[in-house]
């Protein structure tokens, strides 16, 4: 029994240590026509390419294997110096294989051993070299050929024909290949003409609508070898670009559903919720501070971001409250500040249809330039409304500059105040880390613009009264 026991556990000792080794990743690349002796292994994850591996030349051959499995995805085989690349697929269960092709014909030479994924690719793309030479040879016969216009148009949509059925074939004959996933991505929705709709500008808002509604039907954002694929970045791109508008309610929506298309795939749910949050918190555009604190209260806060840790996810949450009062839409802070001569200014005090809040310092280059324009602004405008109060940001000793530029600037035209030893904690309120910033407030006090430029004051304050006398 004892010599039926030891011999049973080293079989099974054996039969792990086999397994353990299949476990990871095994490709060897035999490649014909490079002179290098290196090559790098890297892969597609959202909007960039990485490095994974580096193999150097062994007996004419290159190996590439690592103890844990690779993430299905589309990888690259890159060639220093020149950084050109070679595509392959990597699938689950099918990571121990060996390929070989020549550099000068990658597509008609390249056979692998051990991988269908990378042989359904290549038949593919095969197909696809067969067809391009005559695709662009009708191409150059019709810019030469002017009289023959239609002839080549339907030639090359014969063409068309082709190819579309070849990836029909594909699709149908291998539906869960990743050649099929990247087929299926690329292909455009097709948009009902809605006919019956005579308006036409109300058929064209129908096939928007469609369109939109339809886009991510032949990409799986749940599929994790989508990160992976080297499109994914390209249509989230254009549907937040393109297909949404830019305002931050609608950006909130359309990331909320994208974020919630990603939810049985966390490597892309992580990946995005972060690029959101990033793209939310350094966007230029006004009002993107909203969807900041959108992703910070439906996402973080509830938990969601497992990812961080507590020190990191508290200095978030801080900044969004900070956000949070300053949003378009929401009543300023009030603030009580002071004039050169003691007396005091709150913002709620000021009696005016719009009140513009001029955040500035006396040695701020930029705060220099915008000021001329301010003062042409606060010239044209004052009479229909319109009234500044400028806070110069210095304290303490340092303030004695805010007085003296005032005048040498010819700011003395609208209220100026100060806060000397910061009881207002107006830095804090407002988020002034950096200056010149603007706030244009409506007659009630609610922020309708900020963060602008000194010289765009203008132009936007127009806006503002025009869509004021619209409603």
């Amino acid at each position: 029994m004892r010599l039926f026991f030891c011999l049973f556990i080293f079989v099974c000792s054996s039969l792990t240590q086999t397994f353990a080794q299949k476990v990871g990743y095994h490709i060897e690349v035999d490649v014909k026509n490079f002179a290098g002796d290196t090559l790098k292994f890297g892969y597609y994850f959202g909007k960039s390419q990485y490095l994974k591996d580096t193999a150097f030349i062994k007996d004419g051959k290159f190996l590439f294997e690592g103890e844990e499995a690779l993430s299905p995805g589309l990888y690259l085989l890159v060639f220093p110096p020149d950084n050109n690349f070679v595509h392959i697929l990597i699938s689950e269960g099918q990571q121990n294989f060996s390929l070989k092709f020549d550099l000068d014909d990658i597509i008609a030479s390249a056979q692998f051993k051990g991988s269908t994924e990378n042989d359904i690719y290549y038949k593919y793309l095969r197909e696809l070299d067969i067809r391009r030479p005559k695709a662009d040879e009708l191409r150059k016969s019709m810019a030469s050929d002017t009289a023959h216009q239609e002839v080549y148009k339907d030639k090359l949509a014969a063409v068309d024909q082709e190819v579309k059925q070849v990836q029909k074939d594909v699709i149908k004959k291998y539906p869960n290949s990743y050649t099929a996933f990247m087929i299926k991505a690329s292909q455009e929705i097709e948009t009902p003409d809605f006919k019956e709709i005579a308006d036409d500008l109300q058929r064209k808002q129908k096939q928007y609508e469609y369109y939109r509604a339809h886009y991510f039907d032949n990409f799986e954002l749940n599929d994790p070898r989508a990160i992976r694929s080297g499109l994914m970045q390209q249509k989230i791109d254009f549907f937040l670009q393109k297909l949404t508008y830019q305002l931050p309610d609608s950006q909130s929506v359309a990331m909320d559903y994208l974020l919630k298309s990603m939810d049985k795939n966390p490597d892309a749910f992580q990946y995005y919720l972060v690029e959101f949050l990033n793209e939310s918190a350094r966007s230029k555009r006004m009002g993107m501070d909203a969807v900041y604190v959108y992703l910070i209260d439906n996402y973080y806060k509830k938990g969601l971001a497992t990812w961080m840790d507590e020190e990191q996810l508290d200095k978030l949450i801080k900044q969004a409250e900070t956000l949070r009062p300053l949003l378009i839409g929401k009543t300023a802070p009030d603030l009580e500040l002071y004039k050169q001569s003691g007396e005091s200014v709150k913002i709620s005090d000021i009696d005016a249809d719009y009140t513009v809040l001029f955040f500035w310092a006396p040695d701020c280059g930029h705060c220099k330039k915008a000021i001329p324009s301010i003062i042409d602004f606060y010239n044209t405008y004052k009479n229909r409304g319109v009234e500044i109060l400028a806070i110069c940001t210095k304290t303490g000793s340092d303030m004695a500059p805010c007085w003296d530029a005032i005048e040498e600037r010819g700011m003395g035209i609208w209220m100026n105040v100060a806060d000397q030893y910061l009881q207002s904690r107006y830095k804090m309120i407002y988020d002034v880390k950096t200056t010149p910033q603007i706030y244009i407030l409506d007659k009630d006090k609610k922020i309708i613009v900020k963060k602008i430029a000194g010289e765009d004051l203008a132009p936007v304050m127009e806006d503002v009264l025009n869509l004021g006398k619209e409603k």
